[in-house]
């Protein structure tokens, strides 16, 4: 086994990654570098495919305030969201806004060349910044992964995932073992600060407008290092997915296209949110996302419409050029035609518990973006704060290192070295169809653990997932990416399950046909793993 050290680690290349490392490496002290580790190519992850925008109380935009939009928040997120995260996460949006300008964001403008702002589902104001048109995740990817490639200070590890982290008896971590998928070679990296930002679970879903690589895997290293999980029942659906089966999700229909106009109707064009709620198209995604699942359901359909017909054509052509793309291939014009949509898993508001600053509560262990669970999000994430809160951590957790001596560990006890010793060692080259197990649990996740949940649901879904492990002999090591993709699907999914099922009430994105009130008193939801089994804790 190959053998590294680094000052810092940061595990997945999206956002969150990448401007971490650029901002770290720009301020701390690395003696040992900086190492990005991807299990893909650069610059392939959840943040490519944000389309509407990114949220961004800039102090130009009069119409706007903190208190705005630390209200509109908290209103979303069901009586979950922590207040001071809200407040702080508003508070530093125009300042790392301005930054990532800087390192070559160029977010859309007007004629003036101002800033412009759109209005998105749950916000009070236009305060939804775009990019692209309809691809301001890529185009703030693809500004950070040049900066990143031209940094000589930044090392950049691809197709390379991060399978165990290494704990000592402490409960420090030191470091991590990745496998690259290209040589099947481990490495053991040796660091004193690791940074998940491994993005989120939708593929553990049978629909889902999350990429392939969308398995869950950082919230599983860390469970399986000791870390405290938070809130893991909570799984945003989406409500305007494009109802066409691609090769592995389904394109989102962005909720900006409601923010201009678009209406949700029925076959025959009849509109249908007025039933659901007084803010109709533009309430919280968990209320649109259950009125769309009902409609489909009353009516024995695989589907309901989006009509965007009555938004100006040339306003569709500048604002939506990727969404309307895509119609357009699948024989819809979205200027004349009624786009068919459905429900898709889309972001998980649960995962690693943080504070602001990225720290886990496992020493050297941070997380930021998606894995993590900040506070911010609740019970149901308002649209597009996902982008805002990936920077905003990242700009954090940089500063906070600055402080940080930063040398690789020089030292490990017997803990580390008998985890190294499983990594070392052969297995048993048994042929397991991955593809098959991953594609039967992704039907339980969405029959037994998806949009509507009740206690029947979820003990049917344990069981089924009980009999999948049975199915799966790995434990640890494995022998494919496929293989630990699995096994960390597995785990994640049992979480989740496991969380719901002990959630009696109903609240946001979590909704029990069986306890349909929400209890006044929000609580979150904790567990950690002690002595090999799930434990919750206060």
């Amino acid at each position: 086994m190959k053998y590294s050290k680094y000052s810092t680690v940061i595990i997945g290349s999206g956002i969150a990654g990448l401007y971490a490392a650029l901002k770290i490496e720009q301020q701390a002290n690395l003696p040992d570098g900086l190492l990005v580790i991807t299990k893909s190519k650069l610059g392939e992850s959840n943040s490519r495919y944000a389309q509407g925008g990114m949220v961004g109380v800039l102090k130009e935009n009069k119409k706007d305030s903190v208190t705005s939009h630390v209200i509109d928040t908290l209103k979303a997120g069901a009586g979950l969201s922590e207040l001071n995260t809200v407040k702080f996460i508003s508070e530093n949006s125009d300042r790392v806004i301005k930054d990532l300008l800087n390192f070559g964001v160029e977010f859309d403008r007007n004629e003036k060349g101002e800033l412009t702002f759109t209005l998105e589902a749950a916000h009070s104001v236009n305060r939804v910044l775009h990019a692209g048109g309809d691809a301001t995740g890529k185009m703030i990817e693809k500004a950070l992964c040049k900066k990143v490639s031209e940094n000589d200070n930044i090392d950049i590890y691809e197709q390379s995932l991060a399978v165990e982290l290494l704990v000592n008896s402490n409960s420090e971590c030191k470091g991590c073992i990745i496998f690259n998928e290209v040589t099947n070679e481990y490495e053991t990296i040796y660091s004193p600060v690791i940074i998940l930002a491994t993005g989120g679970i939708g593929q553990l879903y049978k629909y889902t407008t999350n990429p392939i690589g969308a398995t869950g895997d950082g919230l599983s290293i860390a469970y399986n290092a000791g870390a405290v999980m938070q809130d893991m029942e909570f799984v945003q659906f989406h409500p305007t997915a494009l109802a066409i089966d691609g090769d592995e999700n389904r394109f989102l229909i962005s909720e900006a296209v409601r923010g201009e106009g678009a209406k949700l109707v029925d076959a025959d064009g009849i509109e249908f949110m007025h039933k659901y709620d007084d803010r109709l198209e533009l309430a919280p995604r968990d209320i649109v996302t259950r009125a769309n699942f009902n409609e489909m359901k009353s009516n024995n359909t695989d589907c309901v419409y989006l009509n965007a017909t009555c938004i100006d054509s040339k306003k569709i052509a500048k604002r939506f050029p990727n969404i309307s793309k895509k119609c357009i291939e699948n024989g819809i014009d979205m200027t004349k035609d009624f786009i068919p949509v459905a429900p898709a898993a889309h972001y998980y508001m649960g995962g690693v518990k943080t504070n602001i600053e990225g720290k886990t509560s496992v020493s050297g262990l941070f997380a930021i973006g998606e894995v993590s669970s900040t506070g911010l999000h609740g019970g149901n994430r308002l649209a597009s704060n996902s982008l805002l809160e990936c920077v905003v951590c990242a700009y954090e957790v940089a500063d906070t290192l600055k402080k940080y001596d930063l040398y690789a560990p020089k030292q490990i006890d017997e803990k580390i070295k008998n985890t190294i010793d499983i990594y070392s060692s052969e297995i048993e080259d048994n042929k397991i169809d991955v593809k098959a197990l991953k594609t039967e649990l992704k039907e339980i996740m969405w029959s037994c653990v998806g949009i509507l949940r009740d206690e029947k649901s979820l003990l049917e879904g344990l069981n089924r997932l009980n009999i999948l492990s049975s199915k799966f002999s790995r434990t640890s090591k494995c022998l494919t990416k496929d293989e630990y993709e699995f096994r960390n699907m597995l785990c994640v999914a049992k979480l989740i399950t496991t969380c719901a099922l002990n959630r009696k009430e109903s609240r946001g994105a979590h909704y029990r046909l069986d306890y349909l009130n929400t209890k006044d008193k929000s609580t979150h939801s904790c567990l950690t793993k002690k002595e090999g089994e799930l434990c919750f804790v206060k």
